[in-house]
């Protein structure tokens, strides 16, 4: 299968099973990846635009960099995960897994957080939670609720 077959298949949602997959800078954009293995997978620097990610294991995951925007991460696992300098813009990540993951860089303006555990996740602190959510002590992310 030729690189060129392999992303076509990957957006089609007919290839999940990518543990340890090189998908540098793949242009993934709109991609079908519910349920995903995506485990230890190198995506520094994939476009991800819109991409559905619902439920995928992106445990350890090499995400620098990459384009996020719009996709669908919801109830996904990206336990200690690379995720510096994403861009998550837009994205859902309501009930996602970021335990332990670098969030150094990463933008995740109007992005969807609730129910995510940051639980000893790293960020910038002037960046992150994004305006409006709050992080307890035992990592969940809430909205504020304005009075």
């Amino acid at each position: 299968m030729t690189e060129a077959q392999l992303i076509e298949a990957i957006r089609k949602g007919k290839k999940k099973k990518l543990f340890g997959a090189n998908l540098i800078e793949a242009d993934l954009r709109g991609a079908d990846l519910v349920r995903a293995d995506l485990r230890k997978a190198n995506l520094r620097g994939a476009d991800l635009t819109g991409a559905d990610l619902r439920e995928a294991n992106l445990r350890e995951a090499k995400l620098r960099e990459a384009e996020l925007h719009y996709a669908d991460l919801s109830e996904a696992y990206l336990y200690h995960a690379d995720l510096r300098g994403v861009k998550l813009h837009g994205a859902d990540l309501r009930g996602a897994d970021l335990r332990g993951v670098n969030l150094y860089g990463a933008d995740l303006s109007w992005s969807h957080l609730t129910g995510t555990d940051l639980y000893r996740a790293t960020w910038d602190p002037d960046r992150l939670p994004p305006p409006g959510w709050v992080v307890n002590s035992e990592g969940k992310t809430s909205w504020l609720e304005e009075e």
